[in-house]
Parts: C-alpha cells; structure tokens; sequence
C-alpha cells in the first residue's frame, strides 16, 4: 500500500515539474534557440509550398509538424510560444488579408495541446490520437471556426460542415505522422540536444522509452 501511495506521488510530482514553466528556462540553451529557428524556417516553407487553399475557410496543409516536433520536445509552454510566434512570422511572410491576433490564439493553444500529451510522455499511438483529436475540436473546429464567424459574419451552418469534413478525413493522417516522425526526433534529435545541456529549473525527469 505504502509503494502504491508513494508511486502516485511521484507520479504527481513528475506530472508537475513536466508541465511546469520553468520548462521555457531551455530557451536560455543555445542549442535549443537554433533548433527553434530552424523549424521556424521548415514551417514557413511548408506553408508557402505544402498548403491547399480550398475556398475562403479551408486550408490543408502539414506547416503545423514544426509546431508539434518542438511542443514534443520542449513541452506545452515553449510549444505555445513558438505556436504563437510562427503565426505571425507567416503572416508576414505571405500575408493574406489582415491580421488580427485572434488567429494567433489558435496555434498558441495547440501547442499547449500537444506539449501535454506529448511532453516527456511515452511514444503512443492514445497520447497522439487524443492531442490530435482535441487539437482538431477545441481549436481547429472550435476556436478558428468561432473567429471566422466573429469576423466575416458567415453562418455557422455555411462553414461548419466542409471543416468538419476536412479535419475528419486529416485526424488519422496526422496520426499516422506523428506516429513516424516522433519516434526519429526521440532518438536522433533530443540526444543531441540533451546531450550538453543539464536540467533546467525542476525538471528532471528524462523521457520514457517506447
């Protein structure tokens, strides 16, 4: 019984210091900033090349995997810095239209998804599904849609459908991405990053194995 409680409270306070901002001190490790820059880099070409504009509302595309990769590696708060960020860099990049910050709300808050799933967390298909899923719920479908309507004035019903169509058809094939990707980040990149860099703040917790 005394292991059992004693197990739970690491795991409280693994969970914690996992989450914790003192997780955005690694933006002080040189390592970590370059990294950061060359995945800025990645997501503004994949947006200007990897991009699919259908109509005004619709847009598939994979500029959003820079996102993710430093969410998985950094965790949720320099996940929704760079998420934050990168929106605005693309933007003034290739702008399109005008901008207004509530947009920028949307990437910001999916990096804060998928650092809670993804963060220091074992490489497993549930804990990808379910940040894709409620990526696509909270801020694809419920956010960017709520946004679009606030200021274009569209009707719900006039938008909602093809987008829920859209991020359908796309959840098993952000899965399926991750699913690869995250595996080779895990074992080539972080080592690498890790390898000269000691914990920073409280975390000290090193990320499972598969």
């Amino acid at each position: 019984m005394n292991e059992f409680l004693e197990s739970s409270t690491n795991s409280k306070l693994l969970c914690k210091e996992r989450l914790s901002p003192k997780t955005m001190n690694q933006l002080t490790d040189t390592r970590v900033m370059v990294f950061c820059g060359v995945m800025g880099a990645i997501a503004v070409v994949l947006s200007s090349v990897a991009t699919i504009k259908i109509g005004d509302f619709l847009r598939i595309g994979f500029s959003s995997i820079p996102n993710q990769i430093v969410a998985f590696l950094f965790g949720p708060w320099i996940g929704m810095i760079f998420g934050g960020a990168m929106d605005i860099v693309k933007f003034m990049v290739h702008p399109d239209g005008q901008f207004n910050f509530l947009f920028t709300l949307v990437p910001m808050v999916s990096g804060l998804i998928y650092g809670f799933f993804l963060y220091k967390r074992p490489i497993k298909i549930w804990n990808i599904f379910l940040a894709e899923l409620l990526v696509k719920i909270i801020c694809n479908l419920g956010m960017n849609t709520f946004f679009i309507m606030l200021t274009t004035g569209n009707a719900f019903k006039a938008i909602m459908l093809p987008r829920i169509l859209t991020n359908a058809g796309k959840l098993p094939c952000d899965v399926a991405i991750m699913l690869i990707l995250l595996p080779i980040i895990n074992k080539i990149i972080r080592p690498e990053l890790e390898s000269s860099r000691k914990p920073h703040g409280n975390v000290v917790c090193k990320p499972k194995k598969n």
